[in-house]
């Protein structure tokens, strides 16, 4: 490494994973052009890494959050894009990263352009952390409910929120703490496939959501007006049966779900309450990386016959926050949100927003962790295009982590709803 250049990162090299960091080199040449690299070590040990060539200012300065890519794995003025643009060489591969406890850590170095895969001419190391300082971590075996509550420091009370981050087996943390870091407290569960639970289901059911809420609510400090639900895909349809059916449930994010129970019939109190909407794989495409298109790979959810699978949301007495990806591959999320949309104003309602981000894929997520264009579909069997172009979706994954942020803050705190409706 040379001494004279320097890379920077500020304002701190330790940060949590959702705040942006500034990436600085100085002490190049003057206009020398460089390639900036990141590479970063998954929870499962795979390496994701990205690249991107810099021109350095009259005085030597790289500074990311001025300066263009001029080509590598974005282009532009992205100061977060070596984190996103982050890629593992195998396709159809997700960034895993699950333990709150394990920070995401970024190397970043700085190379001659003509010698890339050479030595550094300096490096800097990003401790990304999924936990905040004095947030609590507690794994949850307590009667049917297998996850992880996370709560923020102090007395409280907290607005509570139940976390389906996945539908597939095991375990998720990342969303959950990172919610909690903003002062909410926040359980994360597991369907199956975690601890003791059963590896395969044939049927979900309701009461188990219903004893998650109870577990939350008489938490000693759980603000007492109800509990926010927050989920993504599959567990979209869970959020709006849970809203539907369960009470206490005041806001729910259905992000990128469908408007009917999909896949697995739903139970309440030892009777199916909804059917199941299932695959039509007529409506399935290929795409050119060999991933499977599935965004019409459900039955008509309207049709006579599917009726049952349709979930009563306007029997629902909280608020909806519908997010839509216009390039979702994963389902037809704007169509569903949409349908929902209708729905509800026909029948007098208003208590939901609507969200739609052009260009973003099915996988939006807290930001600035690395796209994912495709990746094993657990139910599928095979690889899926979750869809969206990189820059864009990034994007919407900034805003889309605020607009949450407000919508849970608005509806489950009482003093900021009271204070949004003076306004």
């Amino acid at each position: 490494m040379s001494s004279l250049v320097r890379l920077r990162l500020l304002p701190s090299a330790k940060c949590l994973y959702t705040q942006p960091v500034q990436v600085l080199v100085d002490g190049l040449r003057s206009s020398q052009v460089v390639t900036m690299k990141a590479r970063a070590t998954d929870d499962k040990g795979v390496l994701f890494h990205a690249s991107a060539v810099y021109r350095a200012d009259s005085g030597g300065v790289v500074d990311l959050r001025r300066d263009p890519s001029l080509g590598g794995s974005y282009t532009g003025v992205e100061p977060m894009g070596l984190l996103w643009s982050l890629r593992a060489d195998t396709l159809h591969t997700k960034f895993y990263k699950s333990d709150s406890r394990k920070p995401h850590v970024v190397r970043f170095s700085v190379h001659e352009v003509e010698a890339a895969a050479g030595p550094a001419l300096a490096e800097a190391t990003n401790e990304r952390r999924l936990l905040a300082d004095g947030v609590a971590r507690q794994p949850i075996k307590e009667g049917n409910i297998r996850g992880v509550l996370f709560v923020p420091p102090g007395e409280g009370p907290f607005p509570a929120v139940l976390d389906l981050y996945t539908f597939g087996g095991g375990l998720s943390e990342r969303r959950a703490s990172l919610l909690a870091n903003c002062g909410f407290m926040v359980l994360t569960v597991a369907l199956y496939g975690h601890d003791d639970q059963p590896k395969k289901v044939t049927k979900l059911h309701l009461d188990y959501f219903e004893e998650a809420i109870q577990l939350l609510r008489k938490h000693p400090k759980a603000m007492d007006s109800g509990v926010g639900v927050i989920s993504i895909s599959k567990s979209g349809d869970l959020a709006l049966s849970i809203a539907t059916y369960l009470p206490n449930v005041k806001a729910t994010a259905w992000i990128n779900g469908c408007c009917s129970n999909v896949a697995l019939p739903l139970y309440y109190r030892g009777s199916q309450i909804r059917s199941a909407l299932m695959y039509d794989t007529r409506g399935i495409t290929v795409t050119e990386s060999g991933a499977l298109n599935i965004k019409h790979g459900l039955h008509d959810h309207l049709a006579p016959e599917n009726e049952g699978s349709l979930i009563p949301i306007e029997r629902a007495a909280g608020r909806f926050l519908f997010v839509a990806a216009e390039d979702d591959l994963n389902w037809d999320s704007c169509l569903f949100a949409n349908q929902m949309e209708e729905r509800l104003r026909r029948l007098g309602k208003d208590n939901f927003e609507k969200v739609v981000y052009p260009q973003s894929g099915h996988y939006l997520e807290p930001p600035f962790g690395p796209y994912c264009p495709s990746s094993f579909h657990g139910v599928v069997g095979a690889p899926v295009a979750w869809g969206g172009e990189p820059k864009a979706h990034a994007t919407a994954e900034v805003h889309l982590w605020n607009k949450i942020q407000e919508f849970f803050r608005t509806h489950l705190v009482p003093e900021a709803g009271a204070a949004k409706a003076r306004l």
